[in-house]
């Protein structure tokens, strides 16, 4: 008895058939017959037809050992890498916590390309925080030069 798959929306469905049409196409480019991409992918030729049909009820593994057989399996690793509505619902989140929080507020500032090195500090005074690589917190290059560059004084900080 077949297992059941879940209900896939109509442009869902044809992105994975996009990408199985484009399996495919990889497959034929390399002159590789769907038995020996098959074969070294550890599957049945009728799954690798599936997949390369779109199949939803193919695992992400089974993808996963076709791109692997192919040569592209990196590609993998662009999936889901920016996730801008992902970030755009934790700004949202990150906005309505400083407007709510009275003590401690977060400055935000545009989020650099290699976002996993950041963080934002927390400050107690509104525009006196910024997105600091963490790798510099310490480094006695940072601290010699927040010695050595003059400021204007309108500039100067209250301690």
């Amino acid at each position: 008895m077949p297992k059941k798959t879940a209900q896939l929306l109509p442009s869902t469905e044809a992105l994975l058939l996009q990408l199985g049409v484009r399996l495919r196409l990889a497959r034929l480019r390399r002159k590789l017959t769907a038995k020996q991409v098959a074969q070294r992918a550890g599957m049945a030729p009728m799954t690798l037809r599936s997949l390369e049909r779109g199949g939803a009820g193919v695992t992400m593994g089974a993808y996963l050992s076709v791109m692997q057989v192919l040569g592209i399996e990196k590609d993998i690793d662009q999936l889901a890498k920016t996730d801008p509505q992902g970030r755009d619902l934790q700004d949202a989140r990150l906005g309505s916590a400083a407007r709510t929080s009275a003590k401690t507020k977060m400055v935000s500032a545009p989020i650099p390309s290699s976002a996993s090195s950041w963080s934002v500090l927390p400050i107690t005074e509104a525009g006196k925080g910024a997105w600091i690589p963490s790798e510099d917190f310490a480094t006695s290059d940072r601290l010699a030069r927040l010695l050595t560059e003059p400021t204007a004084p309108s500039q100067k900080r209250r301690r």
